[in-house]
C-alpha cells in the first residue's frame, strides 16, 4: 500500500526538478564513461580520411584499402561494449536515448556505405551531416558544448566537403572527425564533473 500511495504521490516542482538533474548528471557520467568511442572512432576516420586523401594525392590504385583500419576498430568496439556492459551500472532514461540515438546513427551509417555505390562512393559529405545529428543531441542531452560545437561543425563541414572534390573532402573529413568526434571525446574523458 506504501508503494501504491508513493507512486500516486505528485512531485513538487523542486523534487522533479532534482530528478532531472540527477538524471543528467547520470548521463553524463556515462557518456564520460564511453567518451573511449568518441576518442577510437574519431582517431581511427581521421586517419582513415588523411590516408585516403594521401593515397589519392600519390594516385595509388587502390586508395579505399586505408578504411580496411575500421576493421580493428569495430572489434575494439565491441570489446569495449562487452566489458562495459557486464560492468554496468544504473542506467537513466537519457542514457537509454543516447544509446537508442547512436544505434540509430550506426544503422544509417551501415546503409549508406552499403549502397555507396549508388552515389559513386562519394560519401563524405553525407556521412558528415549525418554524424552532426547524434554529435549535437548527444551534447544538448548531456550538456557538453564541445559535442554541440562539433555537432555544428559536423554540418558546416559537410557542407563545405559537397563543395570541394577528390582528394580535399578527405581532408575535410579528417577536420570534421578530429573536431567532432576525437576533440570532444579527450575534453569528455578529462572532464571531472
Amino acid at each position: 500500500m506504501l508503494i501504491m500511495e508513493a507512486e500516486n504521490q505528485i512531485l513538487t516542482a523542486e523534487q522533479s526538478l532534482e530528478i532531472i538533474t540527477k538524471m543528467i548528471r547520470q548521463a553524463h557520467g556515462n557518456v564520460r564513461r564511453s567518451s573511449a568511442y568518441l576518442i577510437l572512432w574519431g582517431a581511427t576516420i581521421a586517419l582513415a580520411n588523411i590516408g585516403m586523401f594521401t593515397l589519392l594525392l600519390l594516385e595509388y590504385a587502390r586508395p579505399f584499402v586505408v578504411w580496411l583500419i575500421t576493421i580493428p576498430a569495430w572489434l575494439v568496439t565491441i570489446f569495449i561494449s562487452y566489458i562495459r556492459k557486464k560492468n554496468a551500472t544504473t542506467i537513466s532514461h537519457l542514457d537509454k536515448i543516447n544509446l537508442l540515438l547512436w544505434y540509430s546513427y550506426g544503422i544509417v551509417i551501415f546503409t549508406v556505405v552499403a549502397f555507396g555505390f549508388k552515389v559513386n562512393f562519394q560519401l563524405n559529405a553525407l556521412v558528415l551531416l549525418i554524424s552532426a545529428v547524434p554529435t549535437f543531441v548527444s551534447g544538448i542531452i548531456v550538456k557538453f558544448r564541445p559535442l554541440v560545437v562539433g555537432g555544428i561543425l559536423y554540418w558546416i563541414l559537410g557542407i563545405v566537403c559537397f563543395l570541394v572534390g577528390d582528394p580535399w573532402q578527405y581532408l575535410v573529413g579528417a577536420i570534421a572527425v578530429t573536431t567532432g568526434h576525437l576533440i570532444p571525446g579527450l575534453m569528455l574523458s578529462n572532464n571531472k564533473e
